[in-house]
C-alpha cells in the first residue's frame, strides 16, 4: 500500500502517489478498466486527469460511478478566458459523470500572455471561482512544464491561493542550477502556505531519440527496475511532494511496488551513475527544449 499525506490545506489525505490519468487518454475501456484495478490494489486514491488526455475522462466515468467515494478527482483547463474555462469545466464533468470535481486546474500556465489572460479581467480564473461557489469544485490548481514553471508557480501564488501546483521533479531536472533553485522557493512558500506540490516527470529518461516514435509516453521512460526504483524514491524521500505516474500505463504496477517501500534517500553519486548508464538528460533546457 502506498502512504499518504495531506494534501496541503484541502483536509484531504491523498495517497502520496497519484494516478496520471493521460495513461488513458487512448485506450479501449476493458483496458482502461484493467488498469484501474491496479490502483485499488495500491490504495491509490488521488486521480488526476484533463480536457486534453483524450478520451481519459470518458474512460473514467463507469468507474466513478461505482467507487467516486474512494477517490479525490482532479482534471484540468487549457482556456484562458472566462466562458471558454466555464465550458471546459462543465463538459469535464459530463464526461466524468459527477456532480463536482475535487480540483480543477490551469492546465500548463506559463506563457507571460496566457498567464495574463487567465489570472486577470476576465479570465479563466474567474470562472474557476465562480465554479468554487456554486460547489461544481472544491479546490482550484495550476499546473505546468518546462524550465519556467517554478518561478511562474511562484508568481501565481503571490496573485491568488491556489491550493496546488504541479510540475516536473526529477534528479536532471534539479541538476539545473537556476531550475532547482526556483523549485527549493516554491516548495518552501508551498510549505509555509500549505499548498499542495505534485511533481511530474518522475521516470522520465529522456525525450526520444533519434527519429524513435513515442509510444504511450512523449518522452521515454526509464525501464531499467532499479534505476526507475531509485528515480522514484528520489522524489517520495523527501516530506511533502506528491508524485504524478507516468502516461506510460505498462510501467504503473512496476512503479507502484516501487512506491510500497519505504522510500530511501538516494545518493547524488548514485543518481549520477544512472544518468550516465542510463544516457539520461533533462526533458527541458532552457533555450533549447521548453515545451512538450
Amino acid at each position: 500500500m502506498i502512504e499518504t499525506a495531506p494534501f496541503g490545506s484541502t483536509g484531504h489525505a491523498s495517497t502520496r502517489v497519484i494516478f496520471g490519468a493521460a495513461a488513458l487518454g487512448a485506450m479501449s475501456q476493458p483496458r482502461a478498466d484493467r488498469v484501474l484495478e491496479t490502483l485499488l490494489e495500491y490504495g491509490i486514491n488521488h486521480i488526476d486527469t484533463a480536457a486534453a488526455y483524450g478520451e481519459s475522462e470518458l474512460r473514467l466515468a463507469p468507474w466513478l460511478a461505482l467507487h467516486r467515494e474512494r477517490f479525490f478527482v482532479a482534471t484540468k483547463t487549457g482556456e484562458r478566458t472566462r466562458q471558454g474555462a466555464r465550458e471546459s469545466l462543465e463538459r469535464s464533468l459530463e464526461r466524468l459523470g459527477i456532480e463536482r470535481v475535487d480540483l480543477i486546474q490551469l492546465h500548463n500556465l506559463v506563457g507571460e500572455e496566457e498567464w495574463e489572460a487567465a489570472l486577470g479581467p476576465g479570465g479563466a480564473l474567474e470562472a474557476l471561482i465562480e465554479a468554487r461557489e456554486h460547489g461544481r469544485v472544491r479546490f482550484i490548481g495550476v499546473t505546468g512544464h518546462g524550465t519556467r514553471v517554478a518561478a511562474m508557480h511562484i508568481r501565481s501564488l503571490e496573485r491568488f491561493r491556489f491550493d496546488s501546483v504541479l510540475l516536473p521533479c526529477n534528479f536532471t531536472m534539479l541538476s539545473q542550477p537556476d531550475y532547482a533553485r526556483d523549485f527549493e522557493t516554491l516548495a518552501e512558500l508551498c510549505q509555509e502556505r500549505g499548498v499542495a506540490l505534485q511533481t511530474i516527470k518522475a521516470v522520465a529518461r529522456r525525450r526520444w531519440q533519434n527519429g524513435s516514435q513515442p509510444r504511450f509516453s512523449w518522452y521515454e521512460p526509464i525501464k531499467d527496475p532499479a534505476a526507475l526504483q531509485r528515480a522514484v524514491h528520489f522524489v517520495l524521500a523527501r516530506p511533502g511532494l506528491f508524485l504524478n505516474t507516468t502516461s506510460d500505463a505498462t510501467l504503473l504496477p512496476q512503479l507502484l511496488e516501487a512506491a510500497s517501500d519505504e522510500p530511501e534517500r538516494v545518493s547524488d553519486a548514485q543518481l549520477a551513475r544512472d544518468v550516465a548508464t542510463f544516457e539520461m538528460e533533462p526533458l527541458f533546457i532552457p533555450g533549447v527544449s521548453e515545451g512538450i
